[in-house]
C-alpha cells in the first residue's frame, strides 16, 4: 500500500507504484549481477568452485590461494537494452531512454613468502542502473517523468589462506556504498487529489558486510565449494527531495532531510562443484539461494524539514516490497583450445522475486536466462585478455497497477564484458 502522511491520500496516493528504488534493470538475481569479472561472467556465474582471479574477493575468497605472486584483473562492461519498454492503458508503449549503462572494477591480490596465503583488495560494481521514461502519459492528462537510477559499488579486501593440499578457505569484507536518484512526475501538481510530484537527489548509504568461503579439492580433476554471504541493510540517507505543491500554492518545496529505507543486499548460501573431465575441459556448476524475502519487504520514502514550513511536515511514501526468495542456477564451461586461448560457454538462471503486483516500469529486474559465451587470449608471459557476450534472453510481466491500470513491461539486452589480466 501507498500513502502519503497528511491528506495525500485517495486514489493517487494508493496508486504510487514501487518506484522509490529500481534494481538494475538489465539484473537477474534481484539486484545482482550474475558474475563477476570476466571469466566469472562467461561461464554463467558458475564461479565459486574455479575462481581463481581476483574476482574471487566478490565469488568465493578461498579461490585467492590459486594465484601465486602478484595478479592485477581490470574490467569493464557494456550494457545495451534491446527492448526495456513500458506499455499501458494510458497509451503509453515506450522504450526507456537510457539504453546504455557501462560498469567497471578492478582487483590486485599477491601472495605471501612466508604463509600459504594470498590477500588482496577489489573494486567491484554490484548493481548500476535503472529506468528512465521521459515524456510518458500521466493519469492526470498531462506528459511528463518517471525515473529512478540506483547504483550500488563494493570495496572488498580480502584473504584465503591454504590449510592442506586439499582444503582453502577465506573470507573477505564488502564495503558498500549505495546511493539513489529519483523522479516521479516531478512537474505534476494536482490540488483535487491532492498529488504532488517529486524530485529526489544525493541519498547515499554507506555499510559493511562479509563474505565466507572454502574450497576443498576431493582430486584433481574435482572440487567442491561453498560460500556465505551476510546480509547488509543500505538505508539510504542525506538526500533532499523537491515537491511540486503548485497547484496548493506552495510552489515546489525542497526538504532538506530525505531517504530511502527498506533496501537491503541479501544474506546467501551457494553450494557449487567444478569438474575437469579431461586436461583441456573444465565444467563448472552453482546453485545460490537467495534470501530477498527478508531483505526486501517495505520500503520508506521519507523526507522532513521543508523550507516552506506551510508545507506538510513530513512526506512520506510507504510501498510493499514483498520480495520472494531466490534460486538461480548457473552452469558455465572453459574449453582450452589451445596453449594461449581458452573459450567459454555459460548459462544463469534464476526466478524472479518481485511479486508481479508490485511490479512496475522501473522494476524491470525479471529477466530468468541468460547465454554467455567469450573468449580468452594469452597475450604474453605477463598479459591476459578476456571478452566476451551476456545475452539477456525477452521476457515480459503483465500485471494491473492502480497508476496505469492494465500494464506490461518487457526487457531483453546484450552485454560486453572484457578483462585485461597481468600475472608477475
Amino acid at each position: 500500500m501507498h500513502l502519503f502522511t497528511r491528506n495525500h491520500g485517495g486514489i493517487f496516493g494508493l496508486a504510487l507504484p514501487l518506484m522509490l528504488f529500481s534494481p538494475m534493470a538489465f539484473a537477474t538475481n534481484g539486484f545482482n549481477l550474475i558474475g563477476f569479472g570476466a571469466e566469472s561472467t562467461l561461464m554463467g556465474g558458475a564461479d565459486i568452485a574455479v575462481a581463481r582471479d581476483t574476482s574471487a574477493l566478490n565469488t568465493n575468497p578461498a579461490g585467492l590461494t590459486q594465484i601465486h605472486g602478484q595478479a592485477f584483473d581490470g574490467f569493464a562492461s557494456g550494457l545495451r537494452t534491446f527492448d526495456l519498454t513500458h506499455e499501458d492503458s494510458l497509451g503509453n508503449n515506450k522504450h526507456a531512454d537510457n539504453k546504455y549503462t557501462f560498469l567497471g572494477g578492478g582487483g590486485y591480490a599477491a601472495s605471501f613468502d612466508s604463509l600459504p596465503c594470498t590477500a588482496g583488495v577489489g573494486l567491484f560494481s554490484q548493481g548500476g542502473a535503472g529506468g528512465i521514461f521521459k515524456n510518458i502519459n500521466t493519469p492526470f492528462g498531462n506528459r511528463d517523468e518517471i525515473s529512478s537510477l540506483f547504483g550500488m559499488a563494493k570495496v572488498s579486501p580480502g584473504i584465503g589462506c591454504r590449510i592442506n593440499d586439499s582444503w582453502s578457505v577465506g573470507t573477505s569484507l564488502a564495503v558498500t556504498y549505495a546511493s539513489v536518484r529519483q523522479k516521479f512526475f516531478p512537474d505534476t501538481s494536482v490540488g483535487a487529489a491532492p498529488f504532488a510530484g517529486y524530485r529526489l537527489d544525493g541519498a547515499t548509504s554507506l555499510k559493511v558486510g562479509f563474505r565466507l568461503g572454502v574450497q576443498y579439492r576431493v582430486n584433481p580433476s574435482l572440487t567442491l565449494a561453498a560460500t556465505y554471504t551476510e546480509k547488509i541493510d543500505l538505508p539510504l540517507t542525506d538526500g533532499e527531495l523537491i515537491a511540486n505543491y503548485s497547484e496548493m500554492g506552495l510552489g515546489r518545496v525542497k526538504y532538506r532531510n530525505a531517504g530511502v529505507t527498506g533496501l537491503a543486499l541479501p544474506r546467501e548460501v551457494a553450494l557449487g562443484f567444478a569438474f575437469k573431465p579431461a586436461d583441456s575441459l573444465l565444467l563448472s556448476f552453482k546453485v545460490n539461494w537467495i534470501n530477498w524475502a527478508d531483505a526486501i519487504k517495505s520500503v520508506t520514502l521519507r523526507a522532513t524539514d521543508p523550507e516552506n514550513p506551510l508545507a506538510p511536515a513530513v512526506y512520506q511514501i510507504v510501498t510493499a516490497g514483498d520480495w520472494s526468495n531466490q534460486w538461480v542456477f548457473a552452469s558455465g564451461l572453459a574449453y582450452n583450445w589451445n596453449k594461449r586461448t581458452t573459450l567459454y560457454l555459460g548459462h544463469n538462471y534464476g526466478n524472479s522475486p518481485i511479486p508481479a503486483q508490485n511490479a512496475s516500469p522501473l522494476l524491470a529486474g525479471i529477466l530468468d536466462h541468460h547465454i554467455t559465451v567469450g573468449v580468452a587470449h594469452q597475450i604474453s608471459r605477463e598479459w591476459r585478455f578476456t571478452g566476451g557476450f551476456e545475452y539477456m534472453l525477452p521476457v515480459k510481466e503483465q500485471y494491473t497497477s492502480p497508476l496505469f491500470g492494465n500494464a506490461e513491461v518487457r526487457n531483453e539486452a546484450l552485454f560486453l564484458h572484457v578483462m585485461l589480466s597481468r600475472r608477475w
